[in-house]
């Protein structure tokens, strides 16, 4: 009989990252089904140089390779796939926000670019002169800062 330590058995999975994308990734699909139906005859001016302005954006950030939107798809499955793979490892605090935030974001575009015909991501938010984004889109801005600043302050990202 092998006898095998239990905390070897376990996943290792980090549950604050899944509960975070997973709240993210419902929030983002949420946001922009509402902008696809608010927003489909006409913005509106929220305040100052804010605007909610339906759009759609069949290229990655900033509108990169929209000629594209078969390889930017594949693309950005295998990027994800890698990132949940890392990133379901991460320590526990600031490491598990920025992931959780990461995964969330970048499967709720993925999500929204393979369920949509033709594979476009939504996006609604305007800010002045400044590409129209989405939720998503700010999750992932906010993983990378939080990331950032982990690494900075010397803190391990991973368990491994």
């Amino acid at each position: 009989m092998c006898v095998v330590p239990r905390k070897r058995l376990a996943l290792g999975v980090n549950t604050t990252v899944v509960v975070v994308a997973l709240v993210v990734t419902a929030l983002d699909a949420v946001t922009k089904a509402w902008a696809r139906n608010a927003l489909a005859a006409h913005s509106v001016h929220v305040g100052g140089a804010v605007w909610l302005r339906l759009q759609y954006n069949s290229g990655i950030s900033f509108s990169i390779n929209q000629s594209g939107p078969l390889v930017t798809t594949i693309l950005t499955v295998v990027i994800a796939v890698v990132v949940v793979v890392v990133g379901l490892q991460a320590q526990p605090g600031l490491p598990a926000a920025g992931f959780g935030l990461l995964i969330g974001g970048g499967l709720a575009n993925v999500i929204d670019r393979v369920t949509a015909h033709p594979h476009q991501v939504t996006d609604f938010v305007a800010i002045s002169s400044f590409p129209v984004f989405n939720l998503a889109d700010v999750s992932i801005t906010a993983a990378f800062i939080i990331l950032m600043v982990a690494a900075l302050r010397g803190e391990r990202l991973l368990s491994r």
